[in-house]
């Protein structure tokens, strides 16, 4: 079981959708986040993309002396560069930062931001893109170990002699990870990346869809991994936790919600599409009652009325969390990407209540040599604080 963090350069507060307990989107806050990220033990943390961000590969290089072992999942935007450049901006990172470098496949589904980048090329097409995105970003690393180039000729791009002379640490390239939920994206992860990546639907769902891609993979002779996007509140307790859930919420009133909704409705995203249908863009049930927002056991659906992508959250205590963490990866998740609101104290929080109930997760840090003892504040100048029973 993977387990990564998330680092917000599109910003971080305490409510959703106010500048109460807002934070500035700054590079001291980004490496805050992301040292205690590699300091809890989290495998990796994946950087957002798009315009309302700061620039996921700037922030990543920026962050690669200030961590040690954090992976960091970076994104490529096909149709916005070369997969040429793309790859050689591959190479460099991982040989730079020691093979940590992870690769987010984003097609894109907002049309007015893809316009705003260049891109003037209907869903299909974009897929269709990708495709050929791929196949040369791919061939080009690959090829890059033996010191040749890599010729391809498809029907939306074409490479001849495409080189990259420093090759990345990771053989044969920094591994693939896409989500996307429509036919033609569940064909392209099937034939093309190393990890299928959903956001947070129920379980039954998310079932179904990894079933449909095995599928499809086992038709290319492929088997793939799977990872899942959530957020998460966990508290000591399910009241506290579901407290802090309608807290998160509770700058927010109908016209905010309204608005945002508006706006992810003119994308032609499938997965955004299935996130918005989860909370049918109502901040509460009509009877002044917001437990519609339960989409499923412990999985919340509030985030989503104004975030656009991941909209849910794990709410509970530590082992609810970690039960229903535990589910998800019965149906074959190993890889799970988390945030939560602020993001650096939640880092913390999930950490020290979550971890020590997921397998491999409790006791890494300490075998790893980045925690030592004793734990706490020492009282009395001698006496070291004990394990809490139970």
């Amino acid at each position: 079981m993977d387990v990564f963090w998330f680092i917000p350069t599109h910003g971080d507060s305490r409510y959703l959708g106010t500048r109460t307990g807002a934070r500035e989107a700054s590079y001291d806050y980004f490496r805050q986040v992301a040292t205690a990220a590699d300091t809890l033990g989290y495998d990796g943390v994946l950087l957002p993309t798009g315009r309302s961000c700061e620039d996921a590969w700037v922030v990543a290089s920026s962050l690669i002396g200030a961590t040690r072992q954090l992976k960091f999942l970076v994104a490529i935007r096909p149709g916005v560069s070369s997969p040429q450049s793309a790859a050689r901006m591959a190479a460099t990172f991982d040989r730079l930062s020691g093979g940590r470098l992870l690769v987010n496949v984003v097609t894109g589904g907002d049309a007015a931001e893809l316009e705003g980048d260049g891109i003037f090329a209907s869903h299909d097409e974009r897929y269709a893109i990708t495709d050929d995105y791929l196949k040369i970003w791919r061939g080009v690393l690959s090829a890059s170990h033996d010191g040749v180039g890599y010729t391809y000729q498809g029907d939306q791009l074409t490479a001849r002699d495409g080189k990259v002379l420093y090759p990345p640490t990771q053989r044969p390239y920094p591994p693939l990870y896409f989500g996307g939920s429509s036919e033609a994206a569940h064909d392209l992860a099937a034939e093309q990346v190393d990890v299928y990546l959903t956001w947070g639907e129920p379980p039954a769902a998310v079932a179904a869809k990894i079933a449909d891609i095995r599928a499809r993979a086992a038709r290319h002779g492929r088997t793939l991994r799977f990872g899942i996007r959530l957020h998460v509140i966990v508290r000591e307790t399910e009241e506290a936790a579901w407290a802090a859930a309608d807290a998160l919420i509770s700058h927010l009133d109908d016209s905010t919600v309204q608005a945002a909704q508006q706006a992810f409705g003119r994308m032609d995203s499938e997965g955004q599409r299935r996130m918005a249908a989860l909370h049918g863009g109502r901040l509460d049930d009509g009877k002044g009652g917001r437990a519609h927002l339960e989409v499923a056991p412990n999985l919340w659906a509030g985030v989503g009325l104004v975030r656009g992508g991941a909209g849910t959250a794990l709410v509970g205590d530590p082992r609810t969390v970690a039960a229903r963490i535990q589910e998800y990866a019965d149906l074959g998740i190993e890889t799970f990407i988390f945030s939560g609101y602020p993001h650096l104290e939640e880092s913390y929080r999930f950490a020290e209540l979550v971890f020590p109930l997921l397998p491999g997760k409790g006791q890494r840090a300490q075998a790893q040599g980045v925690l030592t003892g004793p734990f706490g504040e020492v009282m009395g100048t001698e006496t070291v604080p004990r394990r809490a029973a139970g």
